[in-house]
């Protein structure tokens, strides 16, 4: 399995708790097809680069998780297809950025 990492930024006009399930609905599906999330970073609301969809803010939230390429496929369906969400983003990390990252904080 290889590490990933999404940032996804929903829609502030809708609540908390529809934003809370479209995020679990997320990592069910991660789990579901193999993979296993990691961390979970709420960064909260913020201002956008531009305007998405007449928005100005978004709810952004950083999700790691390992997983096969088939779980990245799914992953990427299910957040086209949630109404909340306005961009997401799918990287795979690097290994030795990783290790870094875990030696920093140390």
């Amino acid at each position: 399995m290889r590490p990933y990492e999404t940032m996804i930024v929903f829609d502030t006009a809708v609540d908390a708790q529809s934003i809370q399930i479209a995020l679990d609905r997320a990592l069910e599906t991660i789990r579901s097809n193999g993979g296993t999330p990691g961390a979970i970073d709420r960064w909260g609301k913020r201002p956008l680069a531009y305007e998405i969809n007449k928005r100005k803010e978004g709810y952004y939230v950083l999700v790691e998780f390992a997983g096969e390429s088939a779980t990245v496929v799914e992953l990427d369906r299910i957040l086209l297809l949630s109404d909340e969400v306005l961009r997401f983003k799918i990287l795979r990390r690097n290994e030795r950025t990783k290790a870094a990252r875990v030696t920093t904080q140390a």
